[in-house]
């Protein structure tokens, strides 16, 4: 994967950029005064990057794989610690299917209904594959939501999740959190010793 020097991420005009980012130059960034990247990021090849008024907010050690998408007028926020997975699309903006509206953006909004809603994914949450993430959704901390599920209800703390639209499956296991503390605190001696 062909990735982005820091200086070039400088020129692209992020709102923040943080330290260690693998950023692919074949991802696609539109809105990119109101995107922000903490440390430890890494977006793959045909991602698309499109924020809005809202902003997009991304924490450190996160991954957003192949494909996927994060498009809205509304703000989109992950925490630390998730892992996006290919051909996630999390939208903070969807038109009204009803019938009794235009859709489209290439129709003036007096004839559309389009709905604008913030979507946050949480600290250590993981999208399986092909997921779709509607606006006004929180993903608590700790969500693990299966490949090819549709999620149009927020979700609460550390729960599987699965299917059309995504039902709540079985707790899922913190010992991951035991794990992030021993990989923080070497990485804080290792730094010390620097």
């Amino acid at each position: 994967m062909s990735i982005y020097t820091e200086a070039e991420l400088q020129v692209l005009g992020f709102a923040t950029i943080g330290k260690n980012l693998h950023i692919s130059r074949k991802a696609s960034f539109y809105g990119t005064e109101r995107i922000s990247l903490s440390d430890n990021v890494r977006i793959d090849d045909f991602c698309v990057l499109s924020a809005g008024e809202g902003g997009i907010e991304i924490g450190s050690h996160i991954h957003i794989g192949v494909n996927s998408s994060l498009i809205g007028a509304a703000k989109i926020t992950l925490a630390d610690y998730c892992n996006i997975s290919s051909r996630v699309a999390i939208y903070s903006s969807n038109d009204d299917y009803s019938g009794d509206y235009m859709t489209s953006p290439m129709v003036p909004a007096e004839y559309t209904n389009v709905q604008h809603a913030a979507v946050s994914i949480g600290r250590q949450t993981i999208l399986g594959s092909g997921a779709v993430i509607l606006p006004g959704v929180t993903i608590e901390e700790g969500c693990a939501v299966g490949a090819l599920s549709l999620v149009t209800k927020s979700l609460d703390a550390w729960g599987v999740y699965v299917g059309t639209p995504a039902k709540y499956v079985k707790n899922r296991s913190k010992k991951l959190l035991t794990l992030e503390k021993r990989f923080v605190e070497k990485n804080s001696r290792d730094l010390d010793n620097l």
